[in-house]
């Protein structure tokens, strides 16, 4: 089945573009909110040819497609075949609003991780390449002072491209950040670009000094400076925004509109978030860190190898549930508080214990001949060695089970030696092999490491305790 041919099966069995609000997509799932969930066929959309697994949440449904051929999917069903890629026209967005109420059977933790989903998701391409190109930078930098690289010519502009190409993204963060929060809030994006500058502007730390809110001594300990509260802050003040910008939008005149609703927005949502929102979301990231110290950063060894196994053992849940998207706020904060993410290294096990369990299903699939079995895990393989493991989760070891348990249960050794040895990214994206670039160089070795003990700890003990009849029978 050409993706074409895909694409045009999945409308038809969601009942057109008219049942279809939105269209997206993310790595490796088409992403589809609908008027009426009830009117789409999940069953068969479920099994239909190229479709590896279904996430169904009220009136969202996650199609996992497959890394690459997601997006190209998504693409088909936006340009050809008619389906709206930002949520309908100005006309009719209280028709959508309402139907999305009315297919809404969430709780209200469930939508704050979707909208947080929202807002990160199309980041997640430029966190990637930003990782990998500051990652490729620290590891040249490194070279270059052991002596094994010159200092100078054409591989230290390599290493000042790479480095400015990554903080092209990293380092103005929190503007895509507030952008995008403004996109789901329905705020002016450029205001909450603008808002997310805001809270990394030099100004911050001459307002706070004024304000007798800055640690000249220990900055970071500051009530108030430069990115304090970070993107938890940023979100929170779009949040605000949006309300007040539609508030002021319905009271100024039409003809003033223009001038005085941005001025008077920015003005007002900018004191609060300068003066209340970033200390008080920097009080939130700054206990969060203090709690993930405790925990991550623990000169117990015996902590340290129980928390990895456990936060290792337990992602792949999480994937499940979609909760994965609410650690990128975390992962943030980390990087910002303490110039790395020692979390996504240890949670990237994850992915490495599922790899080994589907080569441990593969072997006995192929002992028992089951053919169809052996083709969806080979085409999965490669996605899961580089760290997207959704085809992996919905065509293999979810409809099976047990093998689910056991990839956690093999994933969390890994979780614990990478936790144990202390390794630290600069950015979070894929798993896997690919995020060894991603990783600090002192640690890619010992991450590597991680993902082989995950490989084979996922393996065995898949091994030991899948039956032949557990495979025959899928």
């Amino acid at each position: 089945m050409t993706n074409l041919e895909l694409g045009t099966k999945i409308v038809e069995l969601v009942r057109g573009k008219e049942n279809v609000v939105k269209a997206a997509n993310c790595m490796t799932r088409l992403r589809l909110t609908v008027k009426n969930p009830d009117l789409v066929k999940a069953e068969e959309l479920k099994y239909l040819d190229g479709v590896m697994g279904l996430v169904a949440d009220g009136n969202a449904f996650q199609i996992v497609l497959g890394p690459g051929k997601a997006k190209k999917v998504a693409d088909i069903c936006i340009n050809q075949l008619g389906l709206s890629s930002d949520g309908g026209s100005v006309g009719d967005w209280e028709e959508n609003k309402a139907n999305l109420k009315a297919g809404q059977k969430q709780n209200g933790f469930k939508k704050v991780i979707r909208t947080i989903a929202e807002i990160f998701i199309p980041l997640i391409p430029a966190i990637i390449a930003a990782g990998l190109f500051n990652g490729l930078a620290s590891l040249i930098s490194t070279l270059h002072g052991q002596g094994t690289l010159p200092a100078e010519g054409f591989v230290s502009a390599v290493q000042l491209m790479f480095s400015l190409l990554g903080g092209s993204f990293l380092s103005y963060f929190a503007i895509y950040t507030g952008i995008n929060s403004a996109k789901q809030f329905g705020a002016t994006e450029a205001l909450g670009g603008m808002l997310g500058a805001a809270s990394i502007g030099a100004n911050i730390v001459a307002l706070s000094t004024m304000m007798g809110l800055y640690n000249a001594e220990v900055p970071l300990n500051s009530v108030l400076t430069t990115g304090k509260g970070g993107i938890i802050g940023v979100v929170a003040g779009v949040w605000i925004l949006a309300k007040i910008e539609r508030f002021i939008r319905k009271h100024v005149p039409d003809v003033l509109d223009l001038v005085l609703t941005p001025f008077l927005t920015l003005l007002i949502t900018g004191t609060i978030f300068v003066f209340a929102i970033m200390p008080a979301a920097g009080f939130l990231s700054d206990g969060l860190v203090a709690v993930l110290s405790v925990i991550i950063n623990s000169p117990n060894p015996v902590v340290s190898v129980i928390s990895g196994y456990l936060l290792a053992a337990l992602f792949l849940p999480m994937v499940l549930l979609g909760l994965h998207h609410g650690l990128i706020p975390i992962y943030a904060v980390q990087l910002e508080a303490m110039g790395g993410v020692s979390l996504f290294p240890v949670l990237a096990m994850a992915g490495a214990g599922q790899v080994g369990a589907a080569i441990a299903i593969y072997i006995i699939a192929k002992r028992v001949d089951h053919k169809r079995l052996q083709k969806v895990i080979a085409g999965a393989l490669p996605a899961g060695f580089l760290g997207v493991g959704e085809p992996l989760i919905y065509g293999v070891t979810l409809p099976m089970f047990k093998p689910f348990i056991t990839a956690g249960l093999g994933a969390g050794f890994g979780g614990a030696y990478v936790m144990l040895t202390k390794v630290m990214a600069n950015s979070w994206g894929p798993s896997g092999l690919v995020a060894i670039p991603v990783m600090k160089p002192e640690c890619m070795l010992n991450y590597f490491i991680g993902l082989v003990i995950s490989y084979i700890a996922g393996f065995i003990i898949t091994y030991v305790s899948i039956k032949e009849k557990d495979v025959r029978n899928v």
